[in-house]
């Protein structure tokens, strides 16, 4: 009975007050007072245990407090930092105490968006980037920066804005993590006052205007035809210098040449069922009739 009620005051004071002033610990140990109180002035018929429980239960909903296992929180005396505490329970003197607030000190994520940045060649890009910090020291975190998480994104900005302005669009496009070195090293001498470090910054997309990204892919195009011809063209070089080279070789030497008129015969006729036409004069002149004659009685039975 009891755990039902202190869970209804814990969700409720969960929609209604912060963490830093009732915690869920708090109410159900007010609600296990009061309950007691109540039990203890049944049975003695005396109001006192009553109030007793009552002011016991209030004490304790302000003053019981705890930070998850990531978590630390500052406690303030009278204004000034007392030091830091959590993870895990503790407590503070109502009134006297209180917490500034609870800081995550997990590594978290913060998208940031450059929208039509102009390139150092001014090519309008949208760049999206993500960037990973932590908080390495809660104290410096809560006394030196009002709002750590939208100071880093809003630096983030500025500094991407920045670099774009620095960098031709084909580094944005494939330099990227060149990029997101350069932009995690000038947040991070920003941000290490503030007890926060930027672990890293990625570029997660870079946009261009349609028409440019048509045109890039027709210069492209271009680029590898260009690029096939002066292939194509040195081939031809090397093939006409060989031939040439061939030639000198063949006019010089008449039977190196008829044994290269034979090779070609050759390799046309191997292949079954090929047959070739060659002309008589091309015969004389490569000597083929003695040949195939000769050829012809050196076979068995002839």
């Amino acid at each position: 009975m009891i755990t039902g009620i202190s869970g209804v005051f814990a969700k409720k004071a969960s929609v209604d007050l912060p963490r830093e002033i009732v915690s869920g610990e708090g109410i159900f140990a007010f609600a296990v007072l009061v309950v007691a109180g109540g039990f203890a002035r049944a049975v003695t018929h005396r109001p006192f245990w009553l109030v007793a429980g009552v002011l016991a239960g209030l004490y304790m909903l302000l003053a019981v407090k705890v930070a998850d296992q990531w978590e630390k929180a500052a406690v303030l005396r009278f204004g000034r930092f007392r030091g830091m505490r959590g993870p895990g329970l503790f407590f503070i003197v109502p009134i006297v105490e209180k917490i500034s607030r609870y800081v995550d000190q997990r590594i978290r994520v913060t998208d940031v968006t450059a929208e039509s940045a102009l390139t150092r060649d001014t090519v309008p890009v949208n760049v999206v980037a993500i960037v990973f910090w932590v908080v390495w020291d809660a104290e410096k975190c809560i006394l030196e920066v009002s709002d750590f998480g939208q100071a880093i994104e809003m630096s983030a900005q500025t500094a991407l804005l920045e670099s774009i302005g620095r960098h031709h669009l084909a580094q944005m496009i494939t330099e990227r993590e060149m990029l997101g070195h350069e932009l995690q090293k000038i947040l991070d001498a920003k941000t290490n006052p503030w007890g926060i470090t930027i672990q890293s910054v990625e570029i997660r997309d870079v946009h261009i205007p349609a028409a440019l990204e048509d045109a890039m892919s027709r210069q492209a195009q271009a680029e590898r035809e260009r690029q096939a011809r002066i292939v194509l063209g040195t081939a031809e070089t090397e093939i006409s210098a060989k031939f040439a080279e061939a030639a000198q070789v063949y006019q010089n030497n008449p039977i190196a040449l008829h044994l290269r008129a034979m090779n070609m015969l050759y390799e046309a006729i191997k292949e079954k069922g090929a047959m070739v036409i060659v002309p008589s004069s091309a015969v004389e002149t490569m000597g083929l009739g003695g040949m195939l004659a000769t050829s012809t009685l050196a076979k068995p039975g002839t």
